[in-house]
């Protein structure tokens, strides 16, 4: 201010200096913004990487949770994806990277739709609005985006038998480092952690199940963490049960137990089968003063919980207790699907994948489906509700998928004839299978790439019996922003060669009422269709159902110039395709007809057939567009014309063609000349070695 006050030649002698000053002010002004905006965005603003984040005293991370979950909930109501497990697994998430040294310690998640907060504090917090996006990150944890996704998660149940694979590959490296000398190998290969995190009902799969019967019977340190969302395993109760547990996660407890196993194992007390023996004794001990039996300790893997999952400190403490013990360990914690989201708490199948919402109202922001064609998953849930009324021996079978296959139509009407077996698609096959045998008509409705996982069971339990298991393969073909762990791309080129199966893929809603219709008719066998995620076509899908054929299609269009081959719901592109006003007369058709009469009309047909207006020529003078010979030059016709391009176009073929045709005709008679050669100087030589001998 005082400056703006001198006399005018002072200002103007110093009008660099006030620049100056203005400058300095708007900065200091920018930075104070941005500062005030840091802060508004609180600790998750710092946090780029877990290595931020454990700079933190342990009584912020309450604070790091809360905004993480806003952060999921904030960006989740715009760029939809799954929200209700993210949401559940915050403290989770929070508490493992700030107890584990990620990534050198490993932390295998199953399934990856719990695994948004993971992303956010592992580098990916400016990126995670392309989540699900062309060209963004990827929707479930992958190694080829960051080191610190271990594994491949986009399917359920893999993790423990992938950590255990890891932790036995770092029990390698140890040896071989101690081999070769302390400089010799990995020396942090001996320090490295590995940690399994398995929820949202993963543990229902049989690979689940395998993984721990072998993480019982070889030597690791792993610790798998159940996530238990009130889907897979049911709350359990009792105050003694609470004591045991708060005993088991003692550290005076646990240091105790390891001492005396110390002292045990020197005197030779404590050799594996005796070990695997107290084992067994402690836990027969703890079974009856609980009142419970626990699967888990019957396999000799030490069992925590359950404790609270969404108590982020008392988690801390309890990871800080179990990372350094020895032996395979399970950690079993309660957690809510969509913690910290009332609606998402209410209803957290709804809100799985809601789309679209208002964070303030948990309005979902539904687009107008008004005249819109419907999903043909909602096409086959209704239509197998109405096959199952005409029908009593048909039955539905699903792998945890009952909403998102629209089979819960059928399930809400008729309870005792749909099931749900968990996510266990080989075991959903082979239980469909033993029901055909014995004379039901089960409708197996499984995803595409899920579907995969049941091989197998299609071929030896279904396709060689011969059993008529509908087989109805849902989001086939790709799938968008789910990538590619979801794409339904091979179940085409895996079932084809498989004896016995027909495969079908509906063009339309009625081609697929019609297709379930008629795979439900006897003597059908097994039977295969395929049908893509989304919406169909025919906003009134409603139709008489008849049966289809076995091995017919159907004809768009007629043509002489090009045949397209389509199958299932691509063939409404190409029939759009050809109607379009003037698609006949496009490149292809100019480039191509000639080509294609050449192909048709055999080896030695002409090339091109004169139009019957051209086949009279005049002197210097032209009838309509027909061909004239003008000053001793020809000049054609446009359709001519056209046919001449395209002789022009592919002469370079024909004459390799011929070239080759040619070149083969005297290869064959240089390889005769070189034959007969061979076989005279084969005579020559053997009458000279004759001759010798004698």
């Amino acid at each position: 201010m005082y400056l703006i006050h001198r006399k005018d030649t002072h200002f103007i002698a110093n009008k660099s200096h006030f620049i100056e000053i203005i400058v300095y002010l708007c900065m200091a002004y920018s930075i104070s913004l941005l500062i005030v905006r840091h802060d508004d965005l609180g600790l998750l603003s710092h946090i780029q990487y877990p290595e931020d984040l454990r700079k933190l005293p342990a009584d912020r991370l309450p604070e790091v949770c809360d905004e993480l979950r806003k952060d999921i909930l904030d960006e989740l109501s715009v760029n939809p994806g799954h929200l209700a497990s993210s949401l559940g697994a915050v403290e989770l998430t929070v508490a493992l990277h700030y107890v584990y040294n990620t990534p050198e310690d490993r932390i295998v998640w199953d399934v990856g739709h719990q695994a948004y907060g993971h992303k956010i504090l592992t580098g990916r917090k400016e990126a995670f609005c392309t989540n699900r996006k062309l060209h963004g990150i990827m929707p479930f944890p992958s190694p080829n985006e960051s080191p610190y996704d271990t594994f491949v998660c986009g399917h359920a149940s893999n993790s423990i038998s992938a950590a255990l694979g890891m932790a036995v590959a770092e029990k390698r490296l140890e040896k071989i480092a101690a081999e070769q000398g302390a400089t010799g190998g990995n020396g942090k290969a001996a320090e490295r952690k590995v940690v399994a995190v398995i929820g949202d009902g993963a543990m229902s799969g049989g690979l689940a199940f395998e993984g721990l019967n072998n993480v019982s019977s070889t030597p690791n340190d792993i610790l798998i963490i159940l996530n238990d969302n009130n889907m897979s395993i049911d709350r359990s109760v009792g105050g003694m049960k609470q004591y045991l547990i708060g005993l088991n996660t003692n550290e005076t407890y646990n240091a105790l137990r390891f001492k005396l196993s110390k002292w045990l194992r020197s005197k030779g007390y404590l050799e594996d089968d005796r070990r695997k023996g107290l084992i067994r004794l402690g836990n027969a001990l703890k079974s009856a003063f609980s009142h419970q039996q626990n699967i888990f300790e019957g396999l000799d893997i030490r069992y925590f919980g359950p404790f609270d999952g969404h108590n982020v400190m008392e988690l801390v403490r309890i990871l800080r207790q179990l990372k350094d013990m020895k032996g395979p360990k399970l950690l079993h914690l309660h957690t809510t699907k969509g913690k910290g989201y009332k609606p998402a708490e209410k209803a957290a199948t709804v809100w799985h994948a809601p789309g679209k919402f208002d964070v303030g109202t948990g309005e979902r922001l539904c687009d107008d489906e008004k005249g819109l064609p419907a999903k043909y998953q909602d096409v086959f849930g209704n239509t197998l509700l109405e096959l199952a009324e005409a029908n009593p021996d048909i039955v539905g079978v699903t792998p945890a998928m009952p909403t998102g296959c629209s089979m819960n139509i059928m399930m809400k009407s008729m309870p005792g004839r749909v099931f749900d077996v968990g996510i266990a698609e080989g075991h959903a096959v082979t239980f469909s299978a033993g029901m055909a045998k014995e004379g039901l008509q089960p409708f197996c409705n499984i995803y595409s790439a899920f579907a995969q996982r049941a091989y197998d069971n299609i071929i030896h339990d279904v396709a060689i019996l011969g059993l008529p298991v509908v087989l109805c393969l849902d989001r086939a073909g790709l799938v968008g922003e789910d990538g590619p762990t979801h794409h339904g791309a091979f179940d085409m080129a895996a079932l084809r060669p498989v004896p016995n199966l027909t495969i079908a893929a509906p063009m339309d809603e009625h081609e697929l009422r019609r297709l379930m219709y008629t795979a439900q008719l006897p003597g059908k066998g097994p039977f295969v269709i395929r049908y893509p995620r989304g919406r169909g076509v025919l906003p009134d899908w409603h139709c008489p159902l008849t049966e289809i054929e076995v091995g017919t299609g159907r004809k768009l269009k007629d043509g002489d110039d090009v045949a397209v081959l389509t199958i299932g719901h691509i063939g409404n592109e190409a029939a759009k395709a050809i109607a379009e006003p003037g698609a006949h007369r496009g490149p292809l058709r100019r480039a191509l007809p000639q080509a294609a009469r050449r192909a048709t009309a055999g080896r030695g047909g002409p090339a091109v057939q004169p139009h019957s207006h051209c086949r009279r020529r005049n002197k210097g003078r032209r009838h309509g567009h027909g061909c004239a010979r003008v000053d001793g030059r020809q000049r054609l016709c446009a359709p001519h014309r056209e046919a001449r391009a395209a002789r022009l176009v592919r002469g370079t073929r024909h004459r390799a063609a011929a070239d080759a045709h040619n070149g083969h005709r005297q290869r064959r008679h240089k390889e005769g000349h070189n034959r007969d050669m061979r076989r005279q100087q084969g005579a020559m030589t053997a009458k000279q070695t004759i001759t010798k001998h004698h």
